[in-house]
């Protein structure tokens, strides 16, 4: 659930562990994915202004959007200019990525924000990072949270293997909490992002609400459904622990008037228990009529109440119990008998079984005679 990415992200990680790390993931289907980023990024500054969580501040690396756009959102959601001018700071990557606008300044000379020309040495972003890191904490111990809005946008401009160096390098910095970022599945092999999904510990992933199997059609019935998958999708967490159990969770994601709600939905085994019911053409339930033929019917071998008396040793006699002899013919015994009638010679067939126990104190199996049903 979204709640428990929330907490794991702001407890941060523990001495010696490395920073937690979550990958938010979405495609064109269900293209919600920066919404929840942006939910993630308010809710965790609300909580270092309040000083809910292990970090002293947010670092946010922009690629997708302007320093301008993070700053407008903080005052929609409410912050005033004090708070996220103390709990943030902004590395802006998107206005001159490559340095081809050599003209353009920092805009504003905002303390808030640092300008990066070239995103492609990853090596000098990632000391960009630390720089600001470090503008929280100085020398002491204290922690920030590092927030990047595309990951899908290094990759034009760097390699992979370079991106996934960067990540684990902030994993296991000192100065680093947790981080999370965003990556757009569809514009990526399935391999990038399993090394994506690889280095993290939880992982997010978007899924459209309604499934559209004639998509490239445009047909009036799926444009209805696109515009659903554009307001709501299917919130799937997977959650890595500590002791290395992987938990499940599926919520659905709701915009309402760009704000973010989550609510439950179907626990996610119910939901496979429901699939794996086999789809039959026939009824697999019982009629009254039905019940009560299947109840009269005569099982083998199964007393029939014809009056005879049922005692068959239990196992749970010894030898000098009742005065029993293992030669005795005698019924409720050690001896279990079978009298068969000859109708011709009017003689008598005995059959005996001798059961011995190792000792007096082994345990009977049960307190029940599995075999009390048998007419033997």
């Amino acid at each position: 659930m979204a709640e428990a990415v929330l907490r794991s992200l702001r407890d941060g990680c523990l001495e010696g562990e490395h920073a937690p790390a979550l990958s938010i993931q979405d495609s064109l289907l269900s293209p919600l994915a920066s919404h929840a980023f942006r939910h993630f990024l308010t809710s965790l500054l609300s909580l270092v202004a309040n000083g809910k969580s292990q970090s002293r501040g947010i670092v946010l690396v922009a690629f997708d959007r302007s320093p301008s756009f993070y700053l407008d959102l903080f005052k929609s959601a409410g912050f005033d200019t004090s708070t996220f001018d103390k709990g943030t700071r902004i590395l802006d990557c998107y206005t001159d990525p490559v340095g081809w606008k050599d003209a353009v300044r920092q805009s504003g000379k905002n303390s808030l924000i640092t300008l990066v020309k070239n995103v492609k040495d990853v090596d000098k972003l990632l000391c960009s990072i630390v720089d600001l890191a470090k503008e929280f904490s100085g020398e002491g111990k204290e922690r920030v949270v590092v927030a990047i809005d595309s990951v899908s946008h290094i990759l034009r401009h760097a390699p992979l293997s370079s991106v996934l160096r960067l990540l684990s390098n902030l994993r296991c910095h000192e100065k680093i909490s947790s981080l999370f970022w965003l990556i757009h599945t569809d514009l990526h092999e399935p391999k990038v992002v399993g090394s994506f999904e690889y280095i993290s510990t939880m992982v997010a992933s978007l899924e459209p609400i309604v499934q559209l199997p004639d998509y490239a059609n445009g047909n009036s019935g799926n444009i209805t459904s696109l515009e659903e998958n554009y307001s709501k999708a299917k919130f799937n967490v997977r959650l890595k622990r500590r002791n290395g159990r992987i938990k499940l969770f599926c919520e659905e994601l709701l915009i309402e008037q760009d704000s973010v709600k989550f609510s439950s939905v179907p626990s996610i085994s119910s939901v496979v228990t429901q699939n794996l019911i086999p789809k039959v053409q026939f009824n697999l339930q019982l009629s009254d009529k039905e019940r009560m033929d299947r109840a009269n019917v005569v099982l083998p071998f199964e007393h029939q109440g014809d009056g005879r008396n049922i005692d068959i040793y239990d196992g749970r006699r010894s030898l000098g119990d009742g005065g029993n002899d293992p030669s005795s013919t005698k019924s409720g015994g050690l001896l279990g008998q079978n009298k068969l009638s000859n109708s011709n010679n009017n003689q008598l067939v005995r059959g005996e079984i001798h059961y011995i126990r190792d000792s007096d104190d082994e345990q009977a199996d049960s307190d029940e005679d599995p075999d009390d049903d048998l007419d033997i």
